[in-house]
């Protein structure tokens, strides 16, 4: 069985999608397609749908290929220290998911896909996205097809965002990707948009994937599929 590989980006904004937009450049001549984990509202009182470039830049990368993946809803207004979804109840994990759904909607950028910032959801957040009309959770060691309650065991090996952006770190992660895909394993890959600013998280993440891709590993998304085309990812 091939391994895969699968690369998402986050924090994609009007300050940072331009790094976003090179690095998918760079990987449409790899034949790697994104996941662009996107969210309502960020930092900085950021608001995508006044993001009319991003959002158009967003909307042409999906129709060539590329995932999007809902990625919370109002960062900007979690504790700060604590992921978004990380310890909410059912009922105001539902409310957040449906507010940032009809902002995506809106957008034309709805996904039955979901990631947590930081990839960590509660129990409560979990039972929520089936409510809200989610199929896909991409969490932190796997990825769960929430309609057939299955799950792809793989853990994400990250840059930025609740991931360290340091040197050593940078090594650890190209040699966990290796090491997955001569296993023919699931590699995860995710970096902010941010990070894809500075030289050295991009291209620790570049080495990442071509290692990844030597050792034979199919690039793919965040999708899910009806039965017919049963794979989760």
């Amino acid at each position: 069985m091939t391994g895969r590989l699968i690369v998402s980006v986050s924090g994609i904004k009007n300050d940072t999608y331009e790094h976003a937009a090179e690095f998918a450049r760079i990987l449409d001549g790899r034949g790697v397609p994104l996941s662009l984990l996107v969210a309502p509202r960020l930092k900085d009182k950021y608001r995508l749908a006044a993001d009319v470039p991003t959002q158009e830049w967003l909307r042409a990368r999906r129709d060539g290929g590329d995932a999007i993946v809902l990625h919370g809803y109002d960062q900007a207004a979690t504790k700060r220290r604590r992921s978004e979804f990380s310890s909410l109840p059912r009922h105001e994990a539902r409310l957040r998911l449906m507010a940032a759904d009809r902002v995506m909607e809106q957008t034309g950028l709805r996904t039955r896909i979901f990631a947590a910032p930081r990839w960590i959801a509660s129990p409560g957040a979990v039972e929520a996205l089936p409510d809200a009309g989610f199929r896909m959770l991409a969490a932190l060691n796997g990825i769960h097809d929430l309609e057939r309650d299955g799950i792809v065991r793989a853990r994400v090996w990250g840059i930025g965002e609740g991931f360290k952006a340091e040197p050593w770190w940078f090594k650890a992660l190209v040699i966990g990707a290796g090491r997955t895909a001569r296993r023919d394993g699931v590699v995860r890959l995710a970096i902010s948009a941010k990070q894809l600013g500075r030289p050295g998280p991009r291209q620790a993440i570049l080495d990442a994937i071509d290692l990844s891709l030597h050792h034979g590993a199919e690039a793919g998304v965040y999708e899910w599929l009806p039965r017919s085309n049963s794979r989760v990812a």
